[in-house]
């Protein structure tokens, strides 16, 4: 085998490299290239190569579930599951088991998220109730910038009938008014449905909150009561009490020396309680490249545990006889998984502390049994345990991003940087690494290795790309290793002496530096990459283009290369819609003859304008002027001309639906209609069904319309009710409409889940 991989490694071979260029289309030339494919292929189907891909393959699994129309049966995906594990293991020792195996992953991956649905269901609010009584346990509580929300575990609910058993919802409060974790208490409050994608393919806030048991959304009327609880709120709820008063007490020591943006930072590195960052430094932080020191993942995991790993082995080290009778490396290890356990706790737990922590415990673990840590298989184990413990977690930035990131830096350690410094040369490489090159090069290949392997995912589900992120790395990741996250951690071992202070100001000095790093590339030009939305398709093939990139280790590898080309162009190709409207029919938005968006609203709903600008690769602001250049509006309704000069019209009241039928091309009605209409008509019956809807102009003779809409007729999920059907065309009608329901809830961002 050994031999096999060393031809590998020859490509091509003299000889064969010579006739090739001399005679392409010899007949010589293509025998050697399928020996060659045949070589590599073989190569990376070699033992050990396959696990790795089995994660991959139950992330297919959970996707799959996640794109069908209709709620699986989860006891039939069970027993298909079963049935492949068993095969796999009988054709264990055959050339099938590959490929078994791999569907045996696919279908339990598609089982587990199916029993996952099946054992958390439970209804969903679905219309707005304008006043509800509640009285249950508070289980979390958020600091947010401008508000605070919390989690009610609901033991009474009087709404008159207007809404189901709700089992948990999520309400916003006034600033610094949530009341404690662990308390049960009586309030008032308006809800609304989990939050629907705001736009045909974006993000569904309302397929998070159901996988955390979260029915509704809203906000509190009037005041908040403690009351006696009527019984115990069991385990969870008194270990998240405790969590969250230590986390408070950490804040509040923090607090009670540093103050603004400085406190949020370092609260949210120690404790994982980012909504307080203020706006333009949270903005600054992600548009340089720095976001990811925000929330909680590998870098922050890996640098408490090689401190404490450090610290325990430099101390152990000062006694002369442990360090030949004691296995102190093995006993620093053991403290480090301690800690990144602690950690871990302290943090929340979220999809990428999980990850993180399940790599440094796998690394540490082989520490103490005195194996190779950081491999593709210690990757792959913590990939199985999130998807295993947490399947949802697939569909989400956090994982996506996380792995990719350590994916990218896996492969880096394993690949790429043994081959770059053994091709150094040896004497130049020496008096580059006395003055720290070799460290500055790695760093800068960490960042720009895992700023690639994030790039889709963050042009996907955000929009933008940070094209000065390695830069932003370079300035800033220093001073967290060595002066941040170090002051932080002896911070926290120095709070029960009350001698925490002065680590608090160090911690300070090093977020200060990175503030200024941020706020600085932030204003670079071109710092602000947009990108404008594109759908699943480039997406998933990008994905497979960086898993192939990463895992293969042959010239194949390349191939994934062309997939990443090939998604690129993609995205790129990806046409914007021409009408966008929203899921109320109060706010539409049209594509005007400078290529640039135009709204026509009744009402001001700046998180969803946000996003439909944001998927524009727009940088206006919601409140911009230009928005209603061209918009035309009276006490009917408004009216906008699209690129070619037809209209497109927003009807307020039943007076001026009929004079836009004559008029318009289109007319988005949220007031009753007549039964005859020349324009094309989108009523509140096709809003109420099918949520959001967007338009792209076709070039016919008739001058019409494609559509898509949210909830297209036939799709039936928990999360998504399945829509009303109507009688006419999915995407326009002619008939008459009821009107649209008013939402006089909340605003969508306080149902935006934080990534």
């Amino acid at each position: 085998m050994e031999r096999g991989r060393a031809k590998v490694r020859t490509w091509p071979t003299r000889g064969a490299a010579r006739a090739g260029v001399l005679a392409p289309w010899g007949a010589s030339f293509w025998p050697v290239i399928i020996d060659r494919l045949r070589e590599w292929a073989r190569a990376e189907a070699g033992p050990g190569r396959l696990l790795p891909y089995v994660p991959v393959a139950f992330g297919a699994g959970i996707a799959l579930y996640f794109a069908a129309e209709r709620e699986p049966i989860a006891w039939v995906a069970c027993v298909v599951a079963t049935a492949f594990a068993a095969a796999a293991f009988l054709l264990r020792r055959t050339r099938a088991f590959p490929a078994v195996l791999l569907i045996a992953a696919l279908t339990a991956g598609f089982a587990t998220v199916s029993l996952k649905a099946w054992r958390i269901a439970h209804p969903v609010l679905d219309k707005p109730v304008q006043s509800a009584a509640l009285k249950g346990f508070v289980e979390a509580r958020e600091e947010r910038e401008r508000t605070d929300r919390f989690v009610l575990r609901i033991a009474e609910l009087d709404a008159s009938g207007r809404a189901p058993a709700l089992h948990r919802v999520r309400i916003s409060v006034r600033k610094g008014t949530a009341p404690a974790v662990g308390s049960f208490v009586s309030l008032k409050a308006r809800l609304q449905p989990p939050l629907s994608p705001l736009r045909p393919g974006s993000y569904d806030f309302g397929r998070d909150l159901y996988f955390q048991d979260i029915a509704a959304s809203g906000f509190a009327l009037g005041a908040i009561t403690a009351l006696d609880p009527p019984a115990e709120g069991g385990w969870r709820l008194r270990y998240a009490a405790i969590m969250q008063g230590l986390r408070d007490g950490i804040d509040a020591r923090i607090r009670a020396v540093l103050g603004g943006d400085q406190r949020a930072i370092a609260t949210a590195l120690l404790t994982g309680k980012r909504d307080a960052i203020s706006t333009p430094i949270n903005d600054a932080m992600f548009i340089s490249g720095l976001g990811h020191v925000l929330s909680i993942s590998g870098y922050h995991m890996a640098v408490v545990a090689g401190v404490v790993f450090f610290v325990v082995r430099a101390l152990l080290a000062l006694i002369p006889a442990l360090t030949v009778t004691f296995p102190i490396k093995k006993v620093a290890a053991a403290a480090a998984l301690v800690a990144a356990a602690f950690y871990l706790l302290l943090s929340g737990a979220e999809v990428a502390t999980q990850r993180s922590f399940l790599m440094t415990a796998v690394v540490l673990m082989a520490v103490m049994v005195d194996r190779r840590a950081i491999t593709f298989r210690t990757l792959a184990i913590a990939a199985l345990i999130v998807l295993l413990v947490a399947p949802e977690a697939l569909v989400h930035p956090s994982f996506q991003m996380s792995f990719a990131a350590t994916l990218g830096l896996v492969a880096l350690v394993q690949i790429g940087m043994p081959t770059l410094f053994a091709r150094a040369d040896s004497s130049a490489a020496a008096r580059a690494a006395l003055w720290g090159g070799r460290e500055i090069v790695t760093l800068a290949l960490a960042s720009l290795v895992a700023g690639l392997a994030t790039m889709p995912y963050a042009a996907y589900h955000f929009h933008r790309i940070t094209p000065y992120g390695v830069i932003a790395n370079l300035l800033a990741m220093p001073m967290v290793s060595a002066v941040v996250m170090p002051a932080g951690l002896l911070g926290l071992a120095a709070m029960p002496f009350g001698l925490d202070g002065v680590f608090w100001r160090i911690m300070e000095i090093g977020i200060d530096w990175m503030i200024v790093v941020a706020l600085w590339v932030a204003t670079l030009p071109g710092a602000i990459g947009r990108m404008a939305a594109f759908g699943t398709g480039p997406l998933l093939l990008a994905s497979l283009g960086i898993v192939l990139f990463g895992l293969l280790q042959t010239p194949l590898r390349y191939g994934g290369a062309l997939l990443l080309v090939a998604a690129t162009s993609w995205a790129l190709m990806t046409k914007q819609p021409d009408i966008l409207i929203a899921g109320d029919g109060r706010q539409v938005a049209v594509r005007g003859a400078d290529g640039r968006l135009r709204v026509m609203q009744s009402t001001a709903d700046t998180f969803r304008l946000k996003e439909w600008l944001s998927a524009d690769a727009d940088s206006r602001m919601p409140d911009a002027a230009s928005l209603r250049d061209g918009v035309s509006c009276d006490a009917d309704g408004c009216v906008a001309a699209l690129a070619d000069g037809r209209l497109v019209a927003l009807s307020l009241r039943v007076d001026g639906v009929a004079d836009d039928c004559t008029r318009a091309a289109l007319v988005v009605a949220i007031a009753p209609s007549p039964p005859e209409c020349a324009a094309r008509l989108i009523g509140a019956d096709l809003l109420t069904s099918g949520g959001a809807l967007a338009l792209w102009q076709t070039w016919g003779r008739d001058g019409g319309f494609t559509s898509e809409v949210v909830r297209p007729s036939g799709r039936d999920r928990p999360w998504w009710p399945a829509p009303v059907e109507v009688a006419a065309d999915a995407s326009v009608q002619r008939n008459t409409v009821r009107p649209a329901p008013v939402d006089a809830t909340p605003a969508a961002s306080d149902q935006r889940e934080d990534d």
